[in-house]
Formats: C-alpha cells, structure tokens, sequence
C-alpha cells in the first residue's frame, strides 16, 4: 500500500484504541512507521499505546532511540539469525550490516521494550530455540553474527514470557509466576538461565499448565546418561 494508505488505515486502528504491530523487515519500512507512529501521536495522543515494530530486522540505533521516545515496541526475529544469517552475510546484505539485523541488545540498551518470536510457520515454533537464537546469534555454519548484539538468558527469557504478555496489554494477567495473574506455565526438564547457552533449545518441555488443567508433552525426554 501506499504511505497514505498506511497512515490512513492506522490512523483509524489507533483512534478506535486498537494495537498496532507494523511488519518492518528493511530500515526504511522502519522509518515509514517511526514517521507515521510521531504524526499520529501528535494528532491523537494516546498514552501507553504500545504499538510494536514486528520483525525489526533492519532497524538501525537512532530508530531505536525513537521507537523509546515514541513509546513504541519491537517484536525481534530472532529465529531469522539461524535460519538465514549465512545468507545476508554471505549474498544480500553483506557482513556489516547483518551484523545488527534483529539487533535486540541494541534495542534494550535504548529502553524499546521487547519480544521475540520464531514468525512460524516460517521458522518452526519453540520460545526456547528462540531464546537460543538470540543469546548465541548463531547461523547454520557455526558462525557468530553480530557478537555485539547478543542479549543474556534472562532477557531472551523475559522477552518471550512477559515481553510479549506487555506487548498486548496482557501483562497484568501473563506472562509471570505472580499473585493475582493466570498460573499457567511450562514444567522444563533444566533451567534455561543454568545451562550453556548453546543446549537452551533442547531443553525438555515435560508439560504446561493451562486453565488449571495440566498437559503432558507427547515428546519423550532424551535420555541421561547413567539412567535408562
């Protein structure tokens, strides 16, 4: 669509109290939202809109810096670094620049809050080979893209609990283990803050619990070595 057919149509989602999540691969999509997100708020302030910038691949450190002026979000591709970090480096985009695509740590230094996501069916989904993704930014060859931008366990682990709960003005009831919200959750075989950063994703997910009810994963556990 064009520009105005954007500005047009979130506009009319932003006055009607809607959140917004714009799909930014490139850094000038990025900056089509960043411009349009600023005219809107300035024509219809909206406090705590959270409005998010998904995929965010592209997006350089002064668009960061705007997206926490203008209280917007960005729900990073992490899953993207595995699957075509070789790629960018290798053929489209280069070196230099793949070296901060889904730049997360760039994001938080800035205050962006932030999730990340595994965009299935395009990367398949799974929340602890996604945390993987973005504390060891990998690619399939073995090679670190971009070490500068890796993030911790504890935020990877954040980003994808509670970083998407806010993102979706569902924090105050998911997200976290806390009195007062939903007690859903994910019975894991380790912890993923004590494990090396590389075995995050083969993590065993023995269950959830849901609505109070509980639901035993149908994938069996890998074996440990001395036991059967």
């Amino acid at each position: 669509m064009s520009p105005e057919e954007f500005r047009e149509a979130f506009e009319a989602f932003h006055s009607a109290g809607v959140l917004v999540h714009v799909h930014c691969n490139g850094d000038q999509t990025t900056q089509l939202f960043l411009d349009t997100l600023e005219a809107i708020l300035t024509a219809h302030p909206r406090p705590d809109h959270r409005h998010t910038c998904t995929h965010s691949q592209m997006s350089t450190t002064a668009q960061y810096k705007r997206m926490a002026t203008l209280g917007a979000c960005a729900n990073i591709f992490a899953n993207h670094i595995w699957a075509w970090g070789d790629q960018h480096m290798d053929i489209t985009v280069g070196p230099d620049r793949a070296r901060r695509m889904n730049a997360a740590a760039t994001a938080l230094r800035h205050g962006v809050p932030i999730s990340l996501h595994s965009d299935t069916p395009v990367t398949p989904l799974g929340p602890l080979h996604t945390m993987k993704h973005a504390v060891t930014r990998l690619t399939v060859s073995g090679r670190v893209m971009g070490e500068a931008e890796r993030i911790s366990a504890q935020q990877a682990l954040e980003a994808v609990t509670l970083g998407g709960a806010y993102m979706l003005k569902m924090d105050h009831e998911i997200g976290s283990l806390e009195a007062g919200k939903f007690a859903d959750m994910a019975v894991l075989s380790q912890d993923p803050l004590e494990v090396p950063a590389e075995e995050i994703g083969t993590i065993h997910v023995y269950g959830t619990v849901v609505g109070g009810r509980h639901h035993t994963s149908n994938v069996p556990a890998p074996a440990r070595a001395g036991t059967r």
